[in-house]
């Protein structure tokens, strides 16, 4: 690395000021390890408004939407143009799909600049889409100096696609370590204690929207004999959504009562203590037609407080567990029923393979760890 790049992002996801890290952790750094940074936000999405923050130190623009409010692909920025002028980019970062209007826009901006500019992707399915998004995507995919993948199979999605430019493996958030972590005992303890648990129960959790391709259907069946055989292991729920009601029904009908527990979403600022509540984190993920698991981030905030993992083996789940939890088939409750059997009465394999997921998560998926493998690649990009 040879010089210090000035980058424009354009991220609607970085309204929210927990998801900044990797941004200042990018602009902190000193010399070429470290970018100039000017980050495009909207005022608002999707219900959640501009989050400012004292930490960030680097120039941030609230910029109004023209339309698509609330539609993730379908929006576009007034006044992106005279950004382009003030900031003066080497390079464009558009957090966005390829497919979405306002990736066409600011790549088209940037083409007009002639600055080189790279797109980020969760697309792990191959979907061919209608006109005018398959315009919009191709004249993208032409466009674009690179892309970022946040699985290897969103990579493989842009290939089949034809996309030849260099791509890299890149989660687009990283989980902070000093925020998910493991619990004293005694707070560990207070956050059971408001679900009605014993400190020396185990727990199992699953935390995530409440529907069914999440293979909830799957994880009642599967643990529902553990639950009868063992009065003291629990399950809980934390989380809405459209299954709720069909868990709750679930619950009654086996007897259940006492030790399922369905608790509400929670701020961002309280999942870590509810995370590190759990003895084992479960995502159990089902694949569709037209979704599968692009990553699964609560594996990552469980792993960082060294919780035991089990997951399935839907869409970038194997890749993100590795060798530090446990994956088992998609929808087979029997192999997701030994799975947690075994993990549940063995404390001590529950830690190593917490200890052992705390230590792939500082390796590989941190902000800091996030921020550095970003800026090599717009290196390689702009060498």
């Amino acid at each position: 690395m040879s010089r210090r790049l000035s980058v424009l992002m354009i991220s609607k996801a970085s309204v929210t000021a927990l998801y900044r890290e990797k941004q200042r952790q990018m602009a902190a750094r000193a010399g070429s390890d470290g970018v100039n940074l000017t980050l495009v936000v909207p005022p608002a999405f999707g219900g959640l408004p501009y989050e400012p923050d004292p930490a960030d130190t680097y120039p941030i623009v609230p910029l109004p939407l023209w339309w698509g409010r609330t539609q993730h692909h379908l929006h576009l920025y007034r006044g992106l143009a005279a950004v382009f002028h003030t900031a003066a980019p080497d390079l464009v970062h558009i957090d966005e799909e390829h497919y979405s209007l306002v990736t066409w826009a600011a790549t088209r901006l940037a083409q007009r600049a002639g600055v080189p500019s790279l797109f980020f992707t969760w697309q792990n399915l191959y979907k061919n889409y209608p006109w005018p998004v398959s315009a919009w995507e191709g004249s993208v995919l032409r466009a674009s100096r690179g892309a970022i993948a946040g699985s290897q199979e969103a990579a493989a999605v842009l290939a089949a696609k034809g996309f030849r430019q260099p791509v890299a493996v890149i989660p687009q958030f990283g989980t902070d370590p000093d925020r998910y972590r493991p619990l004293a005992p005694p707070e560990r303890a207070a956050v059971r204690g408001s679900w009605d648990v014993s400190p020396d129960a185990v727990v199992v959790g699953y935390v995530g929207r409440l529907v069914a391709e999440k293979g909830l259907g799957v994880l009642a069946e599967a643990i529902a004999p553990l639950l009868h055989q063992h009065p003291d292991w629990h399950l809980a729920f934390v989380g809405d959504g459209p299954w709720r009601p069909e868990g709750l029904r679930w619950r009654d009908r086996e007897g259940l009562g006492g030790q399922v527990h369905f608790r509400p979403w929670v701020p961002s600022p309280a999942m870590p203590s509810v995370m590190g509540a759990l003895d084992i984190l479960v995502l159990p993920s089902l694949t569709t037609p037209r979704w599968k698991e692009q990553f699964g981030r609560v594996l990552v905030e469980a792993m960082a407080a060294e919780v035991a993992v089990v997951g399935s083996t839907s869409g970038e789940i194997p890749a993100v567990v590795g060798d530090a939890g446990v994956v088992a088939p998609e929808g087979d409750p029997q192999a997701l029923r030994a799975s947690l059997a075994a993990l549940a009465a063995d404390p001590a394999q529950r830690q190593a393979l917490g200890q052992r997921g705390r230590a792939r998560v500082l390796a590989r998926y941190t902000p800091q760890a996030v921020a550095a493998d970003t800026i090599t690649f717009y290196h390689r990009l702009c060498p």
